[in-house]
């Protein structure tokens, strides 16, 4: 694209609601230099300046990592354009140990002299800290990988597809919704690319390409006879995956009734899909409270399972050292491997996964220079793990870090982030129809929408986008004002079923926050659909 044209664009929608805060994201930049790279030699040279300035002012330990994150909004709203932006953040992050204490600096001026600044800043913060340090930090081994790289799987970088391609799909659908009777819609393409590289003095020097892909609109119609309203977001989920995720391969329904979206995207056929789901939703009956089986599409049950199983097996969390963000678990460490707890049913099996392909949170190597991998949480519903960094993988006996270290910027402390953790399919061939069939009375959820959970992670409410009532193993209509109640415990030990391998796919999100000063990270949660017998479920809409 031209650059008259990018600019052209961008003066469209100057301060468009739609647009994030940029000045969250780094300093606007043309997006033809996007596809520039720093050369890694390059970048090998100030990795040594860090390490060996922070070496010689008496640091027994220091990693750098020198980050450029690149960020694309295509926004847009009706028939028109509401802001294109382009952003950079460029900059390097130090940390040491020095007397057996951390210490952290960074920079954003990338030369030689300024690094070897914040190394030495960075050993002196750490020697400041050490007076009033309790136990000394101690880290898991970690043995040094040399130089090695690694890159997204991607078919079609996002940020050299261009602008105008993308204004073009976004003014498409919204067209579609327009002629189907929506009376408002908005979309947007998000792009994200991560150049990170990461040395330390164990010996790595670490350089990876990470891309992430969020296109997503919202319908609302409005009945002006009545003043009712109602909005249906898109079924797309954010993905570690280039442009291709938009070039749509065939999809599929259940009952006729949704259509569901794997490894690529249709943005146009959802639109249409969400254009009559918000109509029947206006119109649908209020569900009356009581006992249900629910049936949770991947598309909502990522969100409760990292709400109740994610945050929660956070070891920060349990330690009591991490309460930002809703607070700390309902765990503890005298739960692990116990046979007394039973966090699910045996149906439940959770792991975490740094590796999984197209997930948000896959890598080659954390924050800390280790490699990712998959390991268990919970295993035939018992507790056998927690997601530990190297600092804390000693306080639950674990001789090495699990990778789970991540910090949202080179500006920023790494520190211990959830990966992706997932429900794992069922063992038997059972597909959602098949599951429907099997409920007597019952509500089948798409969509995540509005929840609450207590500062334990333990008590909850979860709400939804569309709700189709399941009576004697049909879906006989569309309901609203739903949302179900239960405890963390009881809920996982409430699964019915899960359909298999054929089914599993992945949700997400792009803003998971945590921490004081708050960080934000991308993770993707997996399932496929799974019923959970004997819910509590509410109506929102009466007053208790």
């Amino acid at each position: 694209m031209k650059r008259s044209e990018f600019l052209y664009l961008s003066g469209l929608g100057a301060g468009a609601l739609m647009l994030p805060n940029l000045a969250l994201f780094g300093n606007p930049i043309d997006p033809m230099e996007a596809l520039n790279v720093v050369d890694v030699k390059i970048k090998k040279e100030l990795a040594d300046v860090a390490l060996n300035a922070a070496r010689a002012k008496g640091a027994s330990y220091a990693d750098i990592r020198i980050g450029r994150y690149l960020n694309q909004f295509v926004a847009t709203r009706e028939n028109r354009v509401q802001g294109v932006a382009n952003t950079e953040s460029y900059g390097v992050g130090v940390r040491v140990i020095a007397n057996g204490c951390w210490g952290f600096a960074s920079t954003n001026n990338v030369t030689k002299e300024d690094i070897a600044k914040a190394a030495e800043k960075a050993v002196a913060v750490a020697k400041a800290n050490s007076k009033i340090q309790g136990a000394p930090v101690q880290l898991a081994p970690q043995k040094g990988y040399g130089e090695v790289s690694w890159k997204s799987p991607i078919e079609k970088n996002a940020f050299e597809v261009p602008v105008k391609e993308k204004v073009d799909l976004l003014l498409a659908t919204n067209a579609l919704a327009m002629q189907g009777g929506a009376s408002f819609v908005n979309s947007v393409i998000f792009a994200v690319n991560e150049q990170k590289y990461f040395a330390s003095t164990d010996g790595s020097y670490i350089d990876q390409d990470v891309h992430r892909i969020f296109p997503n609109f919202t319908v609302t119609k409005i009945d002006r006879s009545s003043g009712k309203f109602d909005t249906i977001k898109s079924l797309s989920t954010p993905m570690g995956m280039g442009y291709e995720y938009l070039e749509p391969k065939e999809s599929s329904k259940v009952k006729g009734i949704v259509t569901r979206y794997k490894d690529r995207y249709d943005i146009l056929e959802d639109i249409k899909s969400a254009t009559v789901n918000v109509d029947q939703k206006m119109k649908a009956k209020s569900v009356e409270p009581g006992k249900y089986d629910m049936v949770l599409d991947p598309s909502h049950l990522w969100l409760t399972i990292h709400e109740s199983v994610g945050h929660p097996t956070e070891l920060d969390r349990v330690l009591g050292y991490e309460a930002n963000y809703a607070g700390t678990s309902f765990l503890s460490l005298d739960r692990l491997n116990s046979k007394k707890f039973n966090f699910g049913n045996k149906l439940v099996n959770v792991v975490a996964d740094k590796t999984e392909k197209t997930s948000l949170g896959a890598v080659g190597y954390d924050d800390e220079g280790v490699a990712c991998k998959k390991w268990d949480i919970v295993k035939d519903g018992i507790l056998v793990n927690f997601q530990a960094t190297r600092d804390q993988a000693h306080m639950i006996g674990l001789k090495e870090s699990q990778g789970c270290s991540y910090a949202q910027s080179w500006a920023d402390v790494q520190f211990q982030r959830m990966p992706n953790v997932s429900l794992q399919p069922g063992k038997e061939k059972l597909s959602v129809d098949d599951m429907i069939k099997n409920v007597e009375k019952g509500i089948y959820i798409i969509g995540d929408g509005s929840f609450s959970i207590d500062q334990q992670r333990y008590n909850f409410q979860f709400g939804g986008q569309m709700f189709y009532e399941i009576k004697e193993g049909k879906i006989v209509g569309m309901l609203k004002d739903v949302a179900y109640q239960s405890n963390t415990q009881e809920f996982w030990n409430a699964v019915g079923a899960v359909c298999d391998e054929s089914d599993y796919r992945l949700g997400g999100a792009f803003n998971d926050g945590k921490g004081q000063p708050s960080q934000s990270n991308a993770v993707s949660h997996g399932s496929s659909t799974t019923r959970f017998n004997g819910v509590n479920v509410i109506n929102t809409a009466r007053k208790i």
